[in-house]
């Protein structure tokens, strides 16, 4: 079966499904408006059916793979909820001390693509730790709706303060050679710029059409950025001018793109936003940028 792009669905129902997967409109109302573009016999809930992350068919690194090391890790966090709980992920047979790489997930916690994602940065040489924001809660609960309402749940300042303690973890792990790069997607994106204005020896950011900070929070950015974001995403490109303005007065090190023709979310490969060769290139420039900044 041929799978489905952003080019199969009319821009509206496009717009309508990242209000909805951002909780900015409920099912119903996607449902409503979705309605007048069913066509063909496809329903507004087909509609939604063919938009929702396809776990199983994307998945590109399996959770046994023998080049890699796959473990499910708890440690204390004083300052958030008390105890986090994460996906650790290394490579099988390296040697010597790693570069370490925090993997922050979108607004549905610790699901089947960010521990795919995490196993990929493990191929590519790195350590990987990706926590679940939803553990306090009892973590991903397996159901894409109900995590995103779990998520609505929990005290951000307390999340945050979780991924802060994560990104300690990895500096201190005794496999990694103690630089610490983060990147994250969406709210994962919004947390990677975040943890750039609140850790100074943060080695490198990566955040993909994430929420920026306030422009007044450049100044105490110290590490390198490399910044992406897809062309057809009004809500998140809406903040990147002002960030982009601080970012240089504050004389931050960075990169931007702007991928030309995608859609929020064109990385994640589990739903129809999902663009081939922008991810390609992001993600390849995303390794080499660690590879350069998170070296012993």
């Amino acid at each position: 079966m041929t799978r489905k792009t952003a080019a199969d669905f009319e821009p509206e129902v496009l717009k309508l499904f990242d209000k909805y997967v951002h909780g900015i409109i409920p099912r119903r109302e996607f449902l409503k408006n979705a309605a007048k573009f069913a066509v063909a016999g496809v329903t507004a809930e087909g509609l939604l059916e063919a938009l929702n992350p396809k776990f199983a068919e994307a998945q590109e690194v399996q959770g046994n793979d023998p080049r890699i090391k796959a473990q499910y890790v708890e440690y204390p966090s004083p300052a958030g909820y008390g105890t986090l709980r994460g996906y650790l992920v290394q490579p099988a047979n390296a040697s010597g001390k790693l570069p370490t790489v925090l993997v922050v997930h979108e607004n549905r916690g610790l699901n089947p693509h960010i521990e795919d994602v995490t196993r990929r940065l493990a191929l590519d040489g790195f350590i990987a730790f990706a926590p679940d924001a939803l553990f306090p809660l009892g973590g991903y609960p397996g159901d894409e709706d109900k995590a995103r309402d779990l998520f609505t749940k929990l005290d951000q300042n307390k999340t945050r303060e979780d991924f802060v303690a994560a990104a300690a973890i990895l500096k201190k792990l005794p496999q990694g050679n103690g630089k610490v790069g983060v990147t994250g997607f969406c709210y994962g994106g919004g947390i990677s710029n975040f943890l750039a204005t609140r850790i100074p020896d943060l080695a490198a950011a990566v955040p993909f059409y994430g929420n920026q900070p306030a422009p007044e929070e450049a100044a105490k950015i110290k590490a390198p950025l490399l910044i992406h974001y897809a062309e057809n995403d009004e809500r998140i490109n809406a903040g990147w001018p002002k960030y982009e303005t601080a970012l240089k007065a504050a004389g931050v090190k960075y990169e931007a793109y702007i991928y030309p023709g995608t859609q929020h979310g064109f990385n994640n490969n589990t739903t129809p936003r999902f663009d081939a060769n922008a991810s390609k290139l992001a993600w390849s420039r995303t390794v080499a940028f660690f590879k350069q900044h998170l070296k012993a």
